[in-house]
């Protein structure tokens, strides 16, 4: 059953404080600040954090006199936040991808996007544009949704083949980057995985006369020569989708030391929708539909040889979009994910509902299914000697299940990871963790959002053990994907920061970054910017020596 309505009293009765005549400015359309700008610090910001705090996300909802339809649409635009001795400066570039300059130089739309899709030149003469019709969508090169690194270089990523390298420094866009010049597939995703040495996991389509396949892509930790992107990148192993021209959506998957897990969930691409959609003026977005008929598989796959194994993890019906960890314990292979029972609440972050107000922006929260941090236990040794019919899980204390069903299915239930107090603040999406020290670990701490509105508007931290949670919550603040910073020479888990950019869309220009103390989560100081920035995506820490 999705939990829809837990919390829709509390929302309701924080959003009449936010009520007005205005719609809250979440998303909205700012100019960028290339050029470094002070900002002004209350509490303190300590002096051992050196670096670069990298934001992504869309920062222009508007070219010209049209609009986009959807919150992923918007043009990136990268930020900075430099602190250097308890000092922070900020700046902004919108990325120079094609996309933006041809939508710029036409002052129109001209490029679709994942909820858009570009009209007709009005330029070009009748025959032209309904020939236009034919043409089917090509892909953005708009990477607004993360930062993430190949090599020791920073690039900016959205879902699609195209990635740009830039200079974290300056957010200057330096060079253009096609996955597909390098191996078969024909997209990448945002989120990928890197080991301690420097060799990163990622996951592409592809799209073939014999249908769809999922390709698990690795990339080689180091470069020959200072030129390199993507060389030496190859495909580990590709998995059939099981619909052939209906392959499932994914946003990101799991890793742990040995393995890599996709998780292949009924979240649908209507491949046919999407090769016709230019045809009848129809987005991507629109060729994505939930089948709440399917199961959830895990497909666990070997980092080191590329084995798929023969078994299937089944799970009921859920759509996920981040992973929290993976890893293996006790002849289990553990993932944490943030999850929920409905795969539709993709197609309600749309520009109108974000900017809806009172009400009306209760109405569209309501609707959404509540996303919560959930544990699935994958037993990693089925053969001919594990039982059928009766639950593999003998840790103590774990309320997951797994039970067998066949000779190569495996059905598993999850344990929440989280109380009921959880509940109170819409469940948590965005997780973060320690993932220096210990992505694919064992571990104790996560991070993430609360969700009692359209986007994040609290920051909670979650003690696995014990289930306990720690919230900082300020009314009309909205604080953005939280992310860890250890403090140097740490030797506990959260001995670190908290760093988030928090929105005040009811204020003009008092958007400010925040730092807490990741152990206690109080916080230590903010860092207020003269300039308004919306609502963004996600972001990283590029430390200095």
């Amino acid at each position: 059953m999705c939990d829809k309505h837990t919390t829709s009293t509390l929302f309701i009765s924080a959003s009449n404080k936010l009520k007005s005549k205005r719609p809250l400015l979440i998303v909205r359309s700012v100019e960028d600040t290339p050029k470094p700008i002070s900002t002004q610090i209350t509490g303190t910001i300590p002096e051992w954090i050196n670096g670069n705090f990298l934001r992504n996300g869309p920062g222009k909802f508007e070219i010209g006199n049209h609009e986009f339809n959807h919150w992923f649409d918007g043009m990136a635009l990268l930020h900075q936040f430099k602190i250097s001795n308890g000092q922070v400066t900020y700046k902004s570039r919108f990325l120079s991808s094609d996309s933006y300059q041809t939508n710029k130089e036409h002052n129109r739309i001209a490029v679709s996007e994942f909820g858009t899709v570009t009209m007709p030149d009005p330029c070009k003469n009748f025959f032209q544009r309904f020939l236009s019709r034919f043409e089917s969508h090509k892909p953005t090169d708009n990477a607004n949704v993360s930062f993430v690194t190949y090599k020791g270089d920073y690039y900016v990523s959205t879902e699609t083949n195209i990635m740009h390298k830039v200079d974290p420094e300056t957010l200057e866009t330096l060079e253009k980057v096609d996955w597909s010049k390098f191996i078969a597939v024909n997209g990448a995703t945002a989120h990928p995985h890197t080991e301690p040495d420097g060799t990163t996991y990622n996951m592409g389509n592809s799209y073939t006369s014999k249908g769809s396949y999922y390709n698990i892509i690795q990339v080689p930790p180091n470069k020959a020569t200072e030129e390199e992107t993507l060389e030496g990148a190859t495909v580990l192993c590709s998995i059939p989708s099981m619909d052939k021209t209906k392959p499932s959506y994914y946003h990101s998957f799991a890793m742990s030391e040995n393995y890599v897990v996709f998780i292949e969930q009924p979240i649908k691409l209507n491949l046919l929708k999407i090769v016709t959609g230019k045809l009848i003026g129809k987005s991507i977005s629109d060729s994505l539909f939930w089948d709440p008929k399917l199961n959830t598989t895990f497909h666990v796959i070997h980092k080191h040889t590329g084995k798929v194994s023969s078994i299937k993890y089944l799970a009921k019906p859920m759509s996920t979009f981040h992973q929290i960890n993976a890893f293996e314990e006790d002849g289990f292979l553990i993932i944490d994910l943030c999850a929920s029972d409905d795969g539709q609440a993709i197609t309600n972050y749309n520009i109108q509902n974000m900017r809806k107000s009172g009400e009306a922006l209760d109405e569209v929260y309501n609707t959404l299914c509540r996303v919560f941090p959930r544990r699935f236990l994958l037993p990693l040794k089925v053969g001919r000697d594990t039982p059928y019919n009766q639950n593999l899980i003998t840790r103590p204390n774990s309320t997951a299940t797994c039970v067998r069903i066949s000779k190569n299915k495996v059905f598993c239930t999850h344990e929440d990871l989280h109380g009921e107090d959880l509940h109170e603040y819409g469940g948590l999406e965005f997780p973060q963790i320690n993932y220096a020290k210990f992505n694919t670990h064992p571990y104790r701490y996560f991070y993430g959002c609360g969700f009692r509105h359209l986007v994040g508007d609290t920051l909670i931290k979650m003690d696995i053990h014990g289930k306990l949670m720690k919230v900082w919550e300020h009314p009309g603040l909205y604080p953005s994907e939280p992310v860890f910073v250890p403090s140097p020479n740490a030797t506990e888990e959260d001995d670190g920061v908290i760093m988030s950019v928090v929105i005040t869309p009811d204020k003009d220009k008092s958007t400010f970054l925040l730092v807490l103390d990741a152990s206690t989560f109080k916080e230590l100081g903010r860092a207020v910017v003269p300039v308004n920035i919306p609502y963004g995506f996600h972001g990283t820490f590029n430390a200095k020596a």
